[in-house]
């Protein structure tokens, strides 16, 4: 009997967590806030921030910073200047869209826009325990995070065609120091957080910041999504 409650409870959570991402997805423009969401799924504040938490590896504000970002890199490729984009995607200010920008992207909002021009990025090819990798550096942290596939050739020219107007310099030295407190749980967690620049589907994008976030984890709170 209890198996049967756990079960259905699970199944129950794991709807409920849909129907957040897809809200969160349509109306990341408005900036809901943890009330807001929660409430459109018939939880409180709390209960909402545990489970989701639980069933997406992120918080839903992390969440919801991931939408804000991916919306904003769109509207840029299309050529829609800094400020409407800020308004677009219902941040208050450019600060807080340079902010977001740097803390995931490693790279300002105009950076991003002109593909790189005058950035120059540090790259390198690292043993892990999941394959190689290549990672991407700017002076303000990760910029690239990708798996050799199919070949270290095609994974250099990725980054390239991701930053056309960037210089890229091979630094192995630059990135290698990175690939412990990517990859190796027992790091020293009270190092500076690393920037990082995860791309995926959501369902990747989750279980990669899940992953990566596991030393740093923390009861879960009731703040806003601000």
């Amino acid at each position: 009997m209890d198996t049967q409650i756990n079960f259905k409870q699970s199944s129950e959570d794991y709807l409920r967590i849909e129907q957040a991402i897809l809200y969160l997805e349509n109306h990341f423009k408005e900036q809901p806030s943890l009330e807001e969401v929660a409430a459109n799924i018939g939880l409180s504040e709390y209960h909402f921030q545990r489970v989701f938490t639980r069933w997406a590896g992120v918080s839903p504000k992390r969440f919801l910073q991931f939408l804000t970002k991916e919306g904003a890199k769109d509207l840029l490729s299309r050529s829609e200047n800094l400020l409407d984009t800020t308004h677009q995607v219902g941040l208050s200010s450019l600060g807080r869209l340079h902010d977001l920008f740097v803390t995931t992207e490693a790279v300002t909002p105009g950076e991003y826009k002109s593909r790189g021009e005058g950035v120059t990025i540090r790259y390198g090819i690292h043993l892990t325990p999941f394959g190689k990798c290549l990672i991407g550096l700017t002076e303000h942290g990760i910029c690239h995070l990708g798996f050799v596939q199919t070949s270290e050739g095609d994974a250099i020219d990725n980054i390239v065609a991701e930053w056309k107007e960037a210089q890229m310099i091979e630094d192995y030295r630059s990135t290698a120091e990175l690939v412990e407190p990517i990859f190796h749980l027992r790091y020293n967690t009270r190092i500076k957080p690393l920037a990082l620049h995860l791309r995926g589907t959501n369902f990747q994008i989750k279980v990669w910041e899940a992953l990566l976030r596991l030393p740093a984890a923390s009861e879960p709170t009731t703040e806003a999504l601000d």
